[in-house]
Order: structure tokens, then C-alpha cells, then sequence
């Protein structure tokens, strides 16, 4: 009998791998305009989803100011007889309101979570963006009891995009393992999958329909799947992990 390959460490990402961050913006952000309008904003949802996407694009998605300069970009007709600090307060309110409903992980992710820790695997997470706030996913999310705190590394933090491979081997290197006995699981094709595959991990695409899901990797990942619950297969058929 052939033995199963082992694995010590599971690294994870969080948007649109362990939640559908992309589905989850989208609504907050109509969330929030829908506050303004029903405070006094007398413009259409759609044109105001249509030029908020386009502040976004150009300041970027974490800056602080999205609604500001949205509130700028409109005709003075439609903003002279509304409060603009009321406004953007309201909208930011909303947003934060849809975290409070909607940031959570189904019952059988998390029980996959408690599964892989109980096994002995230790559980990371390697993930793009502003550290306050990814922190604050794995806060909301409650998946920090199931993460070794050692084994949190986002960008932001470590001064390393994940375009670079530095980022994964600093991650590899905390370890203390071989990179063939961790594995990343993510959903960008390029950061998630190839930079991954060059440092030597075992990579699992999550090609679920998110916003990187247009582009395919430039190298194979060693699995592919359509969302986190079905990592368990894998684990199972070729870890070992109990059914």
C-alpha cells in the first residue's frame, strides 16, 4: 500500500477563497448608496453604482474617500440641498451594517476548518491588502481560532506583494517545512497559483467566479476547484484527512 503524501501546513487566502468578497462588495457598495438616496440623494442607484466603480478604479479599492469623491463628481443641482457629511456618514454606516449580516463562512467550510486542525495540519493565511482590514475579515469570519497566529502573512505587513515570490518563501521559512508539504489555496491565477508554483508549495486553484476567474495561471496548479468546501475531497482522497 502506497502511502499518502503528507502535508504540515495549509496556507489560505481570504477574498473570493474563503469568501465571496467580490459578491459581498457589490451589494454593500448598493447598500450604501440605496442609505444616501433614502436620505435625500435624488439620483439614480444605477448611475451612482456606475460612477462610484469608476472612483474605485481610479483611487484604487482601499482608499478612504470613496463616497467623498463620488459626492464631488455629481452636478451641484443634485447635492446643494443635501448635507455631504451626512451623506457619506450614512453610506459608510450601510457598508459596514452588510458586514455585520452578510461576513460569514457556511457550516461545512467551517467544519472543514475544525477537520484540518484536528488532523494535526496547521492552518495559515497569505493574503492581499491593508492589514486592518484583512485582520478584520479573519476576526468577522471567526477563523482565527482555527490559525496558527504565527502563520499570518498579508501584504501590507510584510512590505511584499504576492507577485513576489519573497512573500511565499518568508511564509515557507516561518514554517519550518519543505514547500512540497504545504500547500496554498487561492483564487488569483497569477498571485495565488504561479508565484505559489515557483517557490514549490502545492497549489490549489479556486476558480469560482470571481473577479480573477477571466485569466487562467501561466502553470498548472497541482489541483483546481470551485469553492473551498471542496477541498475536502482532495484532502480526503489524497491526504488522508477522515471523511
Amino acid at each position: 500500500m502506497v502511502d499518502s503524501p503528507q502535508l504540515d501546513v495549509i496556507f489560505l487566502d481570504i477574498d473570493d477563497t474563503l469568501f465571496a468578497t467580490t459578491d459581498f462588495v457589490s451589494s454593500a457598495r448598493r447598500d450604501a448608496l440605496q442609505a444616501m438616496i433614502n436620505r435625500g440623494l435624488n439620483v439614480d442607484i444605477e448611475q451612482l453604482l456606475t460612477e462610484l466603480e469608476l472612483v474605485v478604479a481610479e483611487f484604487g479599492s482601499n482608499h478612504d474617500h470613496h463616497y467623498d469623491f463620488l459626492l464631488k463628481r455629481l452636478p451641484t443641482e443634485v447635492t446643494q440641498n443635501v448635507n455631504i457629511d451626512l451623506m457619506v456618514v450614512a453610506g459608510v454606516i450601510a457598508y459596514h451594517n452588510a458586514k455585520w449580516k452578510h461576513l460569514h463562512i457556511d457550516d461545512s467550510d467551517r467544519q472543514l476548518l475544525v477537520d484540518i486542525k484536528e488532523s494535526g495540519i496547521r492552518l495559515g493565511v497569505i493574503s492581499s491588502g491593508l492589514v486592518r482590514k484583512q485582520i478584520e475579515k479573519i476576526l468577522r469570519l471567526e477563523i482565527d481560532r482555527y490559525i496558527d497566529p504565527k502563520l499570518i502573512f498579508i501584504t501590507h505587513a510584510v512590505g511584499v506583494a504576492k507577485s513576489n515570490t519573497q512573500l511565499y518563501q518568508t511564509a515557507i521559512d516561518a514554517t519550518g517545512c519543505s514547500a512540497s508539504r504545504i500547500m496554498h489555496v487561492g483564487d488569483h491565477p497569477f498571485h495565488d497559483i504561479d508565484t505559489a508554483n515557483a517557490v514549490g508549495m502545492v497549489t490549489v486553484w479556486v476558480n469560482g467566479g470571481g473577479k480573477h476567474s477571466v485569466n487562467e495561471p501561466l502553470t498548472k496548479p497541482a489541483y483546481q476547484i470551485s469553492c473551498f468546501s471542496d477541498l475536502r475531497q482532495i484532502l480526503v482522497s489524497d491526504y488522508g484527512l477522515k471523511a
